[in-house]
């Protein structure tokens, strides 16, 4: 394996990891040799190496081998110091922060210069979001302290954060802005107790008029962080600065966090970013679309391909985006239009993965546990609404997201007629249009069944 190699792998994990990721974890890799199926990479820090292996390490091996390489693990070595840190090393506690680019002032997590709040698509399952957000970025009294954002893979939390910071950037330059992970919070509290500069630590985390931690539910189960961040976010709240956290679910939920920093969590205001519907995937297909056309003014794309794809991709924003990447650099390089057809051609991983097989007592059992009833009771014979209404949607997602005939549906639900069947699927097709809580409780047990 050659240098050349490896910087044609790193180019192909830079697409699949993300631009953030690849500055802060795989760009500080040095190649160093590949011996016995074994590559060995130069670290600054053992502990670059450790997270490296546990989050990237099956991705960079994968690359390797698919470059014709014949790799099984990796290893990591810092210059300094002669004990390597194999692959299977133990989940790291703490991530180091990035490097800073030249052009980035504030200190913490470079930003994205593509999330901001003109480029965000708003839909319903996100507006509260969205509100909220801009509220922040509009600077001036604090209002609520702290906004906690939370939600599932792809559902633009990471997008809202960088577009409040961007937006600080331009409205209230003279304010001290401070974004990070949660895991580079706890890699600095550690260097700080290492090196012992603890006093630098809590000055610059005191000093900040605006904090930003991102995928907070990475200190859940790290006392002494945990501790540290309890007494930052108390100094910070008492001195009416304001703090704005991400998180992959509510407070409450987050393991292993301790009580008194979920209680301080819920004291401000608490959003979800709801899973995307139809019409919130599809404008962000266009939206995307719009940016493409600049860079492919020769392409063309057909009625009904975008309508496809939003249909099709439900579970996640940043497979949806990477899909329509694809297909407009495959077109590209063929020199067709993006018809149906390519489309199909070009994602059948991708349509394949997202089309798992649902079965019908799957879909049963998930609308029973969704609205909290037995089982029994919604295959039942009970027509009251507490019951009939969760079978009629249970009805429509097996309509819908199996190939069972409705007689077979009919059969499945206590032998009712086909029919019946019938009628509750055409029932939930006008009531989601009518009813927004019919909406989401259908798109987020489809989100479910699809995972």
């Amino acid at each position: 394996m050659t240098n050349e190699t490896w910087a044609t792998v790193q180019t192909k994990l830079k697409g699949a990891l993300g631009a953030n990721n690849f500055s802060s974890w795989i760009e500080p890799l040095e190649f160093s040799k590949l011996s016995a199926g074994v590559v060995t990479f130069n670290v600054p820090t053992n502990f670059i190496g450790n997270y490296v292996s546990q989050n990237f390490g099956d991705q960079i091996i994968y690359h390797m081998n698919q470059m014709g390489e014949s790799v099984r693990r990796l290893e990591f070595t810092v210059p300094t110091q002669t004990r390597a840190v194999p692959a299977a090393a133990p989940a790291a506690v703490a991530a180091p922060a990035p490097k800073p680019t030249a052009t980035e002032d504030i200190s913490g997590s470079p930003l994205d210069s593509r999330f901001k709040f003109d480029t965000f698509v708003v839909g319903k399952p996100n507006e509260l979001a969205h509100a909220a957000a801009r509220r922040v970025a509009d600077g001036g009294p604090v209002t609520f302290n702290p906004l906690f954002l939370y939600g599932g893979v792809g559902l633009g939390k990471t997008h809202l954060m960088h577009a409040i910071a961007h937006e600080l950037k331009v409205r209230s330059p003279e304010l001290n802005v401070l974004y990070l992970s949660a895991e580079q919070f706890m890699y600095r509290f550690i260097t700080a107790l290492r090196e012992r500069k603890m006093m630098d630590f809590k000055q610059l985390f005191r000093s900040v008029d605006v904090l930003m931690v991102d995928d907070v539910q990475f200190i859940g189960g790290k006392d002494s962080t945990q501790e540290e961040f309890f007494h930052t976010f108390n100094a910070l709240v008492d001195g009416q600065k304001q703090i704005i956290i991400s998180a992959d679910r509510a407070p409450g939920e987050i393991k292993d966090l301790e009580e008194r920093i979920k209680s301080r969590l819920q004291c401000g205001l608490v959003v979800d970013l709801h899973p995307t519907d139809y019409e919130l995937r599809l404008g962000i297909l266009q939206s995307k679309v719009e940016v493409y056309a600049a860079q492919y003014p020769d392409l063309a794309i057909a009625p009904g391909v975008l309508e496809f794809l939003a249909h099709r991709i439900s579970t996640n924003v940043r497979v949806l985006e990477g899909a329509l990447t694809r297909l407009f650099a495959f077109a590209s390089l063929v020199g067709r239009e993006i018809t149906l057809e390519l489309t199909q051609d070009c994602l059948s991983d991708v349509l394949k993965a997202s089309d798992r097989k649902v079965t019908v007592e799957e879909i049963q059992r998930k609308v029973s546990e969704h609205y909290n009833i037995r089982l029994s009771d919604m295959i039942g014979p009970k027509r009251v609404r507490n019951y009939a209404r969760p079978r009629q949607v249970a009805m429509y997602l097996a309509k819908t997201m199996t190939s069972r005939s409705l007689p077979e549906i009919g059969r499945r639900f206590g032998g009712r007629d086909h029919t019946t069947v019938m009628h509750g699927v055409r029932r939930i097709e006008e009531l989601k249009v009518t009813d927004s809580q019919i909406a989401d409780d259908l798109e987020l047990l489809r989100r479910a069944l699809e995972e």
